[in-house]
């Protein structure tokens, strides 16, 4: 498999921005990169093309949910996972540790692996790394994620440190299963800085192709989420991709990058899309308010989305105020769109050596709904945790 990737801007820290371009068999991608998620190989209600025209150069789909349904083994008799949703740029796939641990009815779990029922059918299945391992080589995707031991963001040290510990045995469990496929390595620890610095530590020895940081985002404050991924990149290779997991929020990715990130993938712009809350760079807008009944105006004046050049606030809200489908593509759209469009911005600031001017004024200007996000973020999450869907 084809993989590589070359620090264009080594900013001499591994805390601070950066920029990359990460090299694969489908394309290239200039980090930093966010990624929209097509989970079950769609992002929801848009066409391959749509997703191109918001300059997305890679997406992410999920190995749990796909393994389960409609089947690996088919989509790779289809042709894997770039012919089966039409897609011809780079894939990276979730190896679903998370949702097997959050989504599944979970039934025992040991070194071998993890015993579960779906969260579909109530079928019981064995999901090991090495089945992980497979089923995203049925996939044919460019970049792959090992099964990793995913515990509740409270966790208590001694249960974080075990599901640390086999995380890095799983990881070598998978990379030798993975058969050449450019498989990363996650970083766990919940919000324990020694935990999450020996797990950095241990897994940057290991060599990988690239890291993930896993175990965030799942309703611990702000402060605890930025706090353990500087612990994390203070400690990794400065010549790999770091990958924040399940991150999407504009504020996280300008944070994120001014801690030295380059990949992000998120379904908060999609779902929030389709609920009608629009990114801006003063904030959220929500578009059935009715204060955006009469405004002539774009969602943002320079955002140049298909939503922004050719349609109103007022237009986009009569859509959503009457249901209408094609509100909720456009939202979406727009929403990947100024992640995208943030991301390439971010990128021009620092190569112009005015990162941080470009921080300081973006997050002066944008409104936060850290609480909202937060309470979002920990709601779903129990509701994982619960069992729902």
């Amino acid at each position: 498999m084809t993989f590589a990737f070359d620090l264009t801007h080594d900013p001499g820290s591994p805390v601070a921005p950066r920029l990359g371009v990460l090299k694969t068999a489908h394309g290239s991608i200039q980090t930093p990169a966010f990624m929209p998620v097509g989970t079950l190989a769609t992002v929801k209600s848009l066409l391959p093309e749509d997703v191109a025209a918001t300059g997305a150069e890679i997406l992410l789909v999920n190995a749990y949910h796909t393994y389960l349904r409609p089947g690996h083994e088919l989509i790779e008799r289809l042709g894997g996972v770039h012919r089966f949703m039409d897609w011809d740029g780079p894939i990276l796939s979730d190896s679903g540790g998370f949702q097997v641990f959050s989504l599944a009815r979970l039934g025992k779990l040991d070194e071998s692996g993890i015993r579960f029922r779906s969260h579909i059918d109530g079928s019981e299945h064995f999901y090991s790394p090495e089945l992980a391992m497979e089923v995203q080589r049925a996939l044919g995707v460019d970049i792959a994620m090992p099964l990793d031991h995913v515990v509740p963001g409270d966790a208590h040290g001694a249960l974080a440190r075990e599901a640390a510990e086999r995380t890095v045995r799983w990881y070598e469990r998978s990379r030798n299963a993975a058969g050449g496929l450019a498989t990363f390595a996650i970083v766990q620890g919940v919000v324990y800085p020694e935990l999450r610095r020996w797990h950095a530590r241990t897994l940057a020895a290991l060599d990988a192709p690239g890291y993930s940081i896993g175990g965030l985002s799942v309703g611990e404050s702000k402060a605890d989420m930025w706090a353990m991924t500087e612990v994390v990149t203070a400690e990794l290779p400065v010549d790999r991709p770091r990958y924040l997991m399940g991150v999407g929020s504009p504020e996280d990715l300008v944070n994120g990058v001014a801690r030295g990130i380059d990949m992000f993938d998120c379904v908060l712009p999609t779902r929030l899309g389709r609920n009608g809350s629009l990114f801006t760079d003063d904030g959220r807008a929500n578009i059935k308010n009715a204060r955006f009944a009469e405004d002539p105006g774009p969602i943002d004046p320079g955002c140049d989305c298909t939503a922004c050049g050719r349609f109103s606030m007022a237009y986009l809200h009569h859509l959503f105020r009457n249901e209408e489908l094609l509100g909720y593509r456009l939202a979406s759209l727009h929403n990947i769109r100024y992640l995208v469009r943030l991301t390439e911005r971010m990128r021009a600031a620092i190569a112009a050596g005015a990162f941080d001017a470009f921080a300081a004024d973006y997050l002066g200007r944008y409104r936060s709904v850290d609480d909202d996000v937060r309470a979002d973020q920990k709601a779903r999450y129990e509701s994982h945790r619960a069992g729902s869907p």
